[in-house]
C-alpha cells in the first residue's frame, strides 16, 4: 500500500495521456465519456477523475460524483404520500450534500477500472481515502458533504470490500439491477422469439400489433439536434415520473453524447405520423450492451405499449450485433423480467459524515427505501 497513491482531477484536459490505455476495460472511465459528463452533467453534479498511482505509474481510473440536491425542482413526482414526504424533507435538510464514488448515473460496477490486480484491502483503503480527500475538498469551499456512498459492487468484491475497510459501512442493496445474459446460439430475433413459451410469444405478437404504425429511426447527431427539444420534453415526462430522482439530464446532454462518442451512443426515435413520441439510448461497452435514458409521449405510450416494444427493440439489437449480455438497469424490474432479464442483486456501502446520525442509518435507510414487491417472469421454454 505504501507505492499506491492517487491524484484527484478536475479537468479531463489535465489527465494523464495514457489514461485512456489504463482505463481500457470500461468506456465509461474513458475520456470521450467523461467529456461528455465535463461537458453536459446535470446542473447539481461535480465531477472528478481519480488516477491511482504505483510510484509514478497510472494504473487505475476512478470517477467521483458530488450531488448538491437543493439545486433540484422535483425529486420525482409519481409518489404522493407522507413516507415520501417526509425522504424528501430528510434529503432536503440533513442529505442534501451527497458524495458517490462511482457513477450515480448508471447501474452497474463502473466506479473504477484497473491495469493491474490491486489487492482488496488495498483498494478499499483506497477508495476510503479518496472519498476523506474530496470531503476535505469541499469544506475548504464552505460545503459539508452529509452522505458519501460507494456506489454497485457485485457480490464477490463488496463481499470482499466487507472483509477490509468498508467493514464499518452500512452495506444496502437496492432494487436489483436487470441483467439479460444473451443465449450464445441466437443470431436473430426469430430465434429469440421462438424460445418463448407460448404466453410471452402472445405477448410479444400483442405489443407489436400495437405499436404498427409507429416507425422506429435510429437518429444520426444532426437528428439528435433538430429533435433535441421534443427529447428533451419525452425524456422530462419519464423523470418526473419516476418514484425518486438525485439529478435531471442536461438539455444538451444528448447532443453531447452522440458527438463525443459516436456509435458507442446509440440513439433511437420512434415516431408517429412523422412526430417523435418516443426514444431510447443505448450504450455499447465492448461485449456489453447498457440500456441508458429514455421517454415517451405518455398517450402513446398506454395505446401502443410504446415502453414493451422499446425494450423488445433492445433486445433485438443486442442478439443481432453479438452482445454477450444487456445491462436494463433498475426500473420497471417486473417488465424487463418478462422480455428475459434477470435480477442481480449489488451492494452499494453509504455512511454518513454525522457519527451520531451514522449510528442509525441503517435504519434510517431502511425506513426510507420504498418497499418493492413484484414477480419475476420465466418467459422462455
Amino acid at each position: 500500500m505504501e507505492n499506491i497513491n492517487f491524484k484527484v482531477y478536475t479537468s479531463i484536459s489535465t489527465l494523464p495521456e495514457n489514461w485512456n490505455e489504463v482505463a481500457a476495460s470500461n468506456h465509461f472511465l474513458q475520456t470521450p465519456y467523461l467529456q461528455v459528463l465535463e461537458n453536459s452533467a446535470p446542473t447539481n453534479m461535480e465531477c472528478f477523475y481519480i488516477g491511482i498511482f504505483e510510484n509514478d505509474k497510472l494504473v487505475g481510473t476512478l470517477l467521483s460524483q458530488y450531488l448538491d440536491l437543493n439545486k433540484l425542482e422535483s425529486f420525482g413526482e409519481r409518489d404522493s404520500c407522507l413516507k415520501t414526504h417526509i425522504r424528501n424533507f430528510i434529503f432536503k435538510n440533513f442529505a442534501s450534500h451527497v458524495l458517490f464514488i462511482g457513477n450515480n448515473m448508471i447501474s452497474g460496477q463502473n466506479a473504477y477500472a484497473l491495469s493491474k490486480e490491486i489487492e482488496h484491502k488495498c483498494l478499499s483503503k483506497l477508495l476510503i481515502d479518496c472519498s476523506n480527500a474530496l470531503i476535505i475538498y469541499f469544506k475548504n469551499k464552505g460545503i459539508k458533504i452529509h452522505i458519501v456512498s460507494f456506489k454497485d459492487f457485485y457480490k464477490q468484491n463488496a463481499t470482499l470490500f466487507k472483509k477490509n475497510y468498508f467493514n464499518n459501512l452500512y452495506e444496502f442493496n437496492a432494487q436489483p439491477n436487470m441483467i439479460f445474459n444473451l443465449n450464445e446460439n441466437w443470431s436473430s430475433k426469430e430465434d429469440y422469439v421462438a424460445a418463448f413459451t407460448k404466453k410471452y410469444r402472445d405477448q410479444y405478437k400483442r405489443a407489436h400489433k400495437k405499436y404498427n404504425g409507429i416507425i422506429e429511426k435510429e437518429l444520426s447527431l444532426d437528428d439528435v439536434i433538430f429533435h433535441e427539444n421534443r427529447i428533451n420534453e419525452l425524456y422530462h415526462y419519464v423523470a418526473k415520473n419516476a418514484p425518486f430522482n438525485t439529478f435531471f439530464l442536461a438539455e444538451n446532454h444528448f447532443s453531447t453524447f452522440k458527438k463525443q462518442c459516436g456509435s458507442r451512443f446509440r440513439i433511437f426515435g420512434h415516431f408517429l405520423n412523422d412526430k417523435l413520441v418516443g426514444f431510447h439510448t443505448l450504450l455499447l461497452n465492448e461485449d456489453v450492451l447498457e440500456t441508458y435514458f429514455l421517454g415517451y409521449d405518455d398517450e402513446i405510450q398506454k395505446n401502443n405499449m410504446l415502453y414493451l416494444n422499446m425494450l423488445y427493440h433492445m433486445t433485438e439489437f443486442g442478439i443481432e450485433n453479438h452482445f454477450k449480455k444487456i445491462i436494463f438497469g433498475r426500473t420497471a424490474i417486473e417488465i424487463k423480467s418478462s422480455i428475459g432479464a434477470e435480477p442481480v442483486y449489488m451492494s452499494g456501502f453509504i455512511l454518513h459524515t454525522n457519527s451520531f446520525v451514522n449510528k442509525f442509518i441503517g435504519k434510517i435507510f431502511q425506513s426510507l427505501e420504498p418497499n418493492l414487491e413484484w414477480n419475476q417472469r420465466h418467459p422462455f421454454k
